[in-house]
């Protein structure tokens, strides 16, 4: 019985013991399981942390790769824009430096024992390099000495030949009468018809002292010739009196200054300042000598034709030019200043005269241009010993057309045609030109 006793006690403690154990086992374990679920719950705390700022790196990213591609489509604008001018005024294309273009910025996450490294704070490569070139008029075809070309860069001669052809068929009525009826005039009724043929042979030359300033001198060869039929009516004459002259000799000296007084920034447009004064070196009019016609008494013929002007002008002007794509809008205005001059038959007082003109041009492609525009012309009256000359005052008015041809990255063709709107304006007026480059400063290096 004592060893009965004996041993249900030693089992109660083997029980117990065995219960002690398993709970403590038990105990171990769960905090065990405890820490482990504490420790993951910290790492995807950490990884949540990584992730948003990771998160936050990438929109940085996003923004900076968003401003770079708004810098290269602004880069890609000027490229374009000087690829169009640049080769028409013996421009060459700067080299293109690929390390210099901007990266792609890649975000690879490297692991490190498991944990993703944060991505850099910066981005990755270097900035594109900021231009220092400052913009330049466009190339559009030349109408006229103060619209149209780009100012010749600094260190480039620029040589001009040009022919320059017009036509003017004008019909003129004389009246020196007096009328004491409607349509019954007692004296001399004249009727003139005349036509003018003029061709202007020209050799130019135009140097950039700077990118914004250039020197033009331009040499003229004048031949002109003249045809002109009268007839009076009043006096019965049955036969036509005509007379040809015709005269050929230099022109008068013509020197031009350009700078360009505005870049066209922040959407202002291109400002240049011209300024064109003529020497009168050719054939004045006060010089030239008249004939007496046979069969219309009291008409005076010319028996040759001047060549110049005879006196000193000046003419400052503003051409402001608005480049889009693909149109060039431009527009200029122009005072003349004529200068007095003294001759055989007293104080000659040429009238001033104010100018506008206005237009635009299309780039066709990257050898061709096309420009239409108009221009306008009012010229005061004249006088002679301070007295003001009747019929002196006239309105010029031209319609312009232009084309350009790039015939190669040194050599331009330029042709225009003006097209009379008003009575005083030549009827027809076509000009040639071939500007050819030469680059001093590149060949020099």
């Amino acid at each position: 019985m004592k060893l009965d006793k004996v041993g249900g006690v030693g089992l109660s403690l083997v029980g117990v013991l065995n219960g002690f154990i398993i709970s403590s086992c038990v105990l171990s374990s769960s905090e065990a399981f405890a820490k482990t679920i504490e420790q993951q719950e910290s790492s995807i705390e950490q990884y949540r942390k990584l992730f948003l700022e990771q998160q936050k790196e990438f929109e940085k990213q996003r923004r900076i790769i968003a401003e770079q591609g708004k810098e290269l489509q602004i880069l890609k604008a000027r490229i374009d824009s000087l690829s169009r001018s640049g080769p028409a005024a013996g421009i060459k294309p700067a080299p293109v430096n690929k390390a210099s273009r901007p990266p792609i910025v890649a975000a690879v996450a490297q692991r490190t024992n498991g944990m993703p490294n944060p991505l850099p704070a910066k981005p990755v490569g270097e900035a594109p390099p900021q231009t220092k070139e400052k913009a330049r008029p466009p190339e559009i075809p030349r109408l006229s000495e103060t619209v149209g070309g780009v100012l010749t860069r600094k260190g480039n001669l620029v040589f001009e030949p040009s022919l320059d052809y017009s036509y003017i068929d004008n019909n003129r009525v004389f009246l020196d009468a007096f009328t004491f009826i409607p349509a019954i005039a007692v004296g001399l009724i004249d009727i003139r018809q005349i036509k003018r043929h003029n061709f202007i042979g020209s050799l130019g030359a135009r140097y950039g002292v700077t990118d914004r300033l250039e020197l033009e001198f331009k040499a003229p060869y004048v031949y002109r010739e003249d045809t002109q039929r009268s007839r009076a009516v009043s006096i019965g004459a049955g036969v036509d009196e005509s007379f040809n002259a015709s005269g050929n000799d230099i022109g008068d000296l013509e020197f031009a200054a350009r700078y360009q007084l505005s870049g066209g920034s922040g959407g202002w447009p291109i400002l240049v300042g011209n300024m064109v004064a003529t020497v009168p070196t050719g054939k004045s009019p006060f010089d030239v000598e008249y004939a007496l016609a046979q069969g219309v008494p009291g008409a005076r013929f010319p028996t040759e034709l001047p060549t110049g002007t005879g006196y000193f002008s000046f003419q400052p002007s503003i051409t402001a030019l608005y480049p889009t794509d693909p149109a060039v809008f431009f527009g200029n205005l122009s005072y003349s200043y004529n200068a007095e001059t003294n001759e055989d038959v007293g104080d000659f007082d040429p009238g001033d005269a104010i100018g506008m003109s206005f237009g635009m041009g299309f780039g066709l492609n990257e050898r061709s241009s096309f420009s239409l525009g108009y221009s306008h012309k009012h010229v005061f009256k004249s006088e002679l010993d301070d007295f003001e000359m009747d019929d002196s005052e006239l309105d010029i008015g031209q319609l312009l057309i232009g084309y350009s041809f790039k015939y190669s990255p040194k050599t331009t063709l330029n042709l225009s045609l003006g097209i009379g709107t008003t009575d005083d304006a030549q009827d027809v007026k076509l000009n040639v030109r071939v500007p050819m480059t030469f680059d001093f400063l590149s060949s020099g290096s």
